[in-house]
């Protein structure tokens, strides 16, 4: 039994197995090169960039950055509230990692919707096209997190994990943590740089 504890905490069987570090380091890779495509357009048009980020909500995207690291927070409590057994509270973490995960999708729609009343699309420029595509992309990913959690949630409710037995929560919380990690590097390059 020790044997098998031990190698799940090597390098070859990471948090969530090898699968969704496989997935994350793809979706990454996507979100890098698109960043780094960003980057090159600005040095070519900055001028352009620098007054069509002026157009951005900084109130905003500075709440949603506190959001999405609030929320990834209770996710790794949750997790680690069900390695020491505590279903209850993993399911009480997990419930609020939701609640406030969504807010972030409220406060991003709200956002969108303002641009949208603007007149701001897609094809405005290219910082709006950017902007649209690389926050719209990682919008998708939010929502599909908290679908994640949320089945993740019912899941613990109907006491289907234990201590023993929740790479699952794992794995989801890493999907989770990666839509983070992606907002961490977009909040400042499109809004603050």
């Amino acid at each position: 039994m020790e044997n098998t504890v031990i190698s799940k905490k090597s390098i070859y069987y990471p948090p969530g197995g090898m699968l969704i570090w496989i997935v994350i380091s793809i979706e990454m890779l996507t979100f890098l090169m698109g960043i780094a495509a960003f980057l090159v357009s600005r040095n070519a048009e900055l001028s352009l960039f620098n007054e069509s980020q002026l157009m951005l909500n900084k109130t905003f995207g500075t709440i949603n950055t506190i959001v999405l690291i609030t929320s990834g927070y209770l996710v790794a409590e949750a997790v680690k509230k069900l390695a020491k057994g505590d279903s209850e509270k993993s399911y009480k973490y997990i419930m609020w990692a939701i609640i406030i995960g969504s807010l972030f999708l409220v406060l991003k729609a709200i956002e969108y919707n303002g641009k949208i009343n603007l007149g701001i699309a897609l094809e405005e420029n290219t910082f709006f096209t950017f902007y649209w595509l690389l926050t719209g992309f990682h919008f998708v990913h939010v929502l599909v997190g908290v679908v994640i959690l949320t089945i993740l949630m019912i899941q613990i409710k109907k006491g289907n994990y234990s201590a023993s037995d929740y790479t699952d929560v794992e794995t989801g919380a890493s999907f989770w943590h990666m839509c983070d990690l992606i907002w961490l590097i977009l909040f400042p390059i499109l809004y603050l740089i």
